[in-house]
């Protein structure tokens, strides 16, 4: 098993780009790896309730679909605090299994996991 951190940057504005990391979470997890979600830049945005239920990558599953199996599995969902304060987002608009954390949460992450993933 090894561990990883994946992170997404695009949001609504590049569904395909914005399903990717839940893709590969999902993946990661399924194939038995400890797996954390981070979402950053416009991103964040997939993490506040509602956010991801309009979002279809080209050819992909739906995002909600997606961002439903990565809440069963248990995966934790990151929200960057600086990108979330920037677009008005709190914890109480985040999906379940979703909380915000710093800059140096993640890079604490970064340095303790095995694999980084980034998209």
């Amino acid at each position: 098993m090894s561990t990883f951190i994946i992170s997404g940057s695009r949001g609504t504005d590049d569904p395909t780009m914005a399903t990717l990391p839940f893709m590969a979470a999902k993946a990661a997890k399924e194939q038995g790896h400890d797996v954390v979600l981070w979402l950053w830049n416009e991103a964040v945005t997939l993490g506040r309730k509602s956010g991801a239920d309009h979002v279809t990558g080209v050819n992909l599953t739906p995002l909600k679909d997606l961002l439903a199996a990565v809440q069963s599995a248990s995966i934790p969902i990151w929200v960057c605090g600086a990108c979330a304060v920037a677009r008005q987002i709190t914890s109480a608009d985040l999906v379940v299994g979703a909380t915000i954390k710093g800059m140096p949460d993640y890079i604490k992450a970064v340095t303790e996991r095995e694999r980084s993933v980034a998209f």
